[in-house]
């Protein structure tokens, strides 16, 4: 059993392999922050000391190097050049550090977001073909993109602000607090009132942040249907019903994000309005109390120059446990797919010869989601070398029956055979290396022909990517094509014909080493003709392979070893042509139905 980790859990784990990178740009921000506090800390000591002739209030160790190094007050009144370069290397260093932690963070963070990447799509590879019946692509894709980058922005700038801001406030409370305790306390009195306001707006924004996030993975899958579908919209003219479902979506989304938005901007308005008073607070007293001579001039600019460094990381708060809020609500939708249960590793399956009598032994099946048999106490048995066809009504449970075949799915009741070996203990990746499916609705690749034909076997010889094009009677259209076998087929094979695209997809079949071959209505899109071609081309090349075609053609269905006829997911009848031709049932009525209908087309071509 996988054991799921919480969000934060799984953000440290991420992290983990990037430990050194990240302490390198912390120990780099921590150089940044002490160089930000040196600059008005220098200006201080030049008004007050260098110029005011007043008592330095730097320790003791570092008035001891300047010494050492002699540096004195004289010499610095006699040399005022020495502080203008001073700063000068101060803000030259802080840039400096600020690049290397810039780039430290990068680094790291660009490295989780690939490996990120990389196990959410080896994931999907190995998730249960029930998942992705389930999951929807455009979702898919959002969780894949838009929150890996999110998880990405967050490693790479909050986590290290996080680091910063503590240590800002610390330097400059113990800066403050040495020179003045009650003016300290007196620049920070609103801050208990900003960190409230911060943690409020976090509570309000989570799940603002999580239904806008949600709302765009909704509206991704509609955009990813519509383009996908694209013919069918248009040959069923439903642009209009389609602008209309995606402009629903959008507006639901830009509702959402809208008050994600209107969140942010109270809370960047309201904290810029608590700041901005501080600060003018702190400046008021620092002013009072210089004029009556309390402070000097260089407390003063002292205290108003870390007064907005210390409010800074403050009014950063609702930033970074938004953006933490953000994450984590990310990180929580990426770790719902990498905690779905793969399929199972078998490191005790066997890889068995699969040319043996394949064997439905009361075989039954429902589906996870309604639990309603599809198949029901299924029973036959197709010898090893034969073909074998089956004919059903829409329900009847024949492509379920196909996806047992490759375990894509378990029986729920029955054992499936292949040479006496039970289906179950037979490794998946070898079952489905030598049993070849070719569906009704083959999914090609927006690649060349030769690409998309040759994608069944590591770098195909041209011959047999020829070959497998004629026995699948391809070649035909494809030599007619503008660049033969370099014509690209667009997405989804979307310039070719629904016959032509299962030509190459049965062609792309038999380039594997197949022992079973399965036709799932994969002939339906073909004329009669090509259908005989291809079927007797099967014969003669792929002689020893068991092969089931699922077929409504009775002239495809008359010329197998042995028919199935499956009603209401049982086997209703099974024989040969003849047999079942001769008996009443379903399959004489559509055999006397689709010759009827074959004689009144001859006639008709007579006349």
């Amino acid at each position: 059993m996988q054991t799921k980790k919480s969000p934060v859990r799984a953000m440290l784990s991420l992290a983990r392999p990037s430990a050194g990178r990240f302490a390198g740009a912390a120990l780099a921000g921590t150089m940044t922050v002490l160089l930000g506090y040196a600059s008005p800390l220098l200006l201080a000591e030049t008004v007050d000391c260098v110029l005011g002739g007043k008592p330095s209030t730097l320790p003791a160790w570092s008035l001891g190097l300047l010494h050492g190094a002699g540096i004195s007050r004289q010499w610095i009144q006699g040399n005022l050049w020495f502080l203008a370069v001073a700063l000068v290397v101060l803000h030259l260093l802080n840039g400096l550090f600020s690049y290397i932690k810039g780039r430290q963070s990068a680094v790291a963070s660009e490295g989780i977001a690939m490996s990120l990447r990389e196990r959410l799509y080896n994931h999907l590879q190995a998730l249960p073909y029930s998942y992705h019946v389930r999951a929807e692509t455009g979702d898919l894709i959002q969780r894949c993109t838009s929150d890996v980058d999110t998880v990405r922005r967050f490693l790479a700038v909050q986590v290290l602000e996080v680091v910063n801001a503590l240590l800002m406030i610390g330097v400059a409370l113990a800066i403050l607090l040495q020179r003045s305790v009650s003016l300290t306390l007196i620049s920070v009195v609103l801050t208990p009132a900003i960190f409230a306001f911060a943690l409020w707006f976090f509570r309000r924004v989570k799940k603002s942040f999580k239904d806008a996030d949600e709302a765009e993975g909704r509206m991704s899958a509609v955009l990813q249907e519509n383009l996908s579908g694209v013919r069918v919209v248009r040959a069923f003219g439903q642009q209009e019903r389609e602008v209309e479902k995606f402009d629903a979506v959008s507006e639901d989304y830009r509702r959402k994000s809208f008050r994600v938005n209107n969140l942010l901007s109270v809370y960047w308005g309201g904290g810029d309005l608590l700041t901005m008073l501080q600060q003018l607070i702190t400046l008021v007293v620092c002013v009072v109390l210089a004029v009556r001579g309390d402070i000097t001039v260089g407390m003063l600019i002292l205290f108003t120059n870390y007064v907005g460094q210390l409010l800074w990381p403050v009014r950063q708060l609702g930033r970074t446990l938004s953006d933490t809020g953000k994450s984590l609500v990310a990180m929580e939708r990426m770790q719902s797919i990498l905690d779905t249960q793969a399929e199972p590793e078998e490191p005790d399956a066997l890889k068995p010869d699969l040319s043996g009598d394949i064997v439905f032994d009361h075989v039954s099946f429902a589906y996870p989601d309604d639990g309603v048999p599809v198949l029901r106490d299924v029973s036959f048995t197709i010898p090893a070398g034969k073909t074998a066809a089956v004919l059903g009504g829409t329900g009847s449970g024949k492509s379920t029956m196909m996806l047992l075949l490759q375990r894509l799915y378990e029986p729920t009741e029955g054992t499936i055979t292949i040479g006496g070996t039970d289906l179950r203990r037979i490794d998946r990746a070898w079952l489905r290396a030598h049993v070849g499916l070719i569906l009704q609705e083959p999914f090609l690749y927006s690649r060349t022909i030769r690409e998309n034909v040759g994608i069944a076997r590591r770098n195909p010889e041209e011959d047999e990517i020829e070959r497998a094009a004629g026995i699948a009677a391809a070649s035909g259209f494809i030599a007619k094509a503008d660049k033969g076998y370099d014509t690209v087929v667009g997405e989804r094979g979307v310039t070719l014909s629904g016959g032509q695209k299962q030509r190459i997809a049965i062609a792309r079949t038999l380039l594997k080493d197949n022992q079973i071959l399965v036709f799932d209505d994969s002939l339906s899109a073909v004329d009669t003709e090509t259908d005989a071609r291809i079927r007797e081309a099967l014969r003669h090349e792929q002689q020893g392979v068991t092969t089931l075609i699922i077929s409504h053609r009775v002239t495809t269905l008359s010329q197998a070893d042995l028919i199935l006829v499956l009603e209401d997911g049982r086997i209703a009848d099974q024989g040969t042509h003849s047999e079942l031709a001769a008996r009443p049932g379903l399959y004489q009525r559509i055999y006397a139905i689709q010759s009827g209908l074959e004689e009144e087309l001859a006639e008709e071509v007579r006349a």
